[in-house]
């Protein structure tokens, strides 16, 4: 229970400091602790194939392109405080208030059940699932993706064949 707290008050945390701050650079590092705690939610839940799944795509994938995109484009970074810093730290300040609660309000919570089994073989069953049931479905998003890759590689070159025929008039 005490690691759940941990990760809420990680992602909690990560998602209030993403409003909050104001370089994007930092902003991105606190979506990436975001990520990084809901992986960890996928461990508490016994899906472990879902946080790797987390951690490779949006941890990894998600954030890295991010970061690619703030590089390729022109921002003004130059802010040496943000304007909201002191929000910055009383939202801080709530979020580790409502963890205290919030901890103190579960701590003894009892259901009264007795515990489910865990999912044994899950990567198995998903894996079953996404190739007898939602073949289709999967197929189809496959189709998609390739399609849009297409398209955004047919749209990048007409802007470089736009360019360099407006260069050479």
């Amino acid at each position: 229970m005490l690691a759940f707290f941990i990760l809420a008050l990680i992602a909690v945390s990560g998602g209030v400091l993403m409003i909050n701050l104001k370089k994007v650079v930092h902003v991105i590092v606190a979506l990436a602790f975001t990520f990084l705690s809901i992986a960890g939610f996928y461990v508490l839940l016994s899906a472990e194939f879902l946080a790797f799944v987390q951690v490779l795509i949006y941890a990894g994938a998600i954030t890295i392109i991010m970061l690619f995109g703030i590089m390729l484009t022109k921002h003004d970074d130059r802010t040496d405080i943000p304007a909201g810093f002191v929000r910055s730290i009383v939202a801080f300040v709530g979020v580790a208030v409502f963890f205290v609660i919030m901890f103190i309000g579960i701590n003894d919570l009892s259901f009264g059940s007795d515990p489910a089994p865990l999912h044994e073989d899950n990567v198995r069953q998903i894996g079953i699932e996404i190739y007898s049931k939602f073949v289709i479905p999967f197929e189809v998003v496959g189709v998609i993706l390739l399609v849009a890759l297409v398209g955004a590689v047919a749209i990048a070159k007409n802007d470089d064949q736009e360019k360099e025929a407006g260069d050479r008039e």
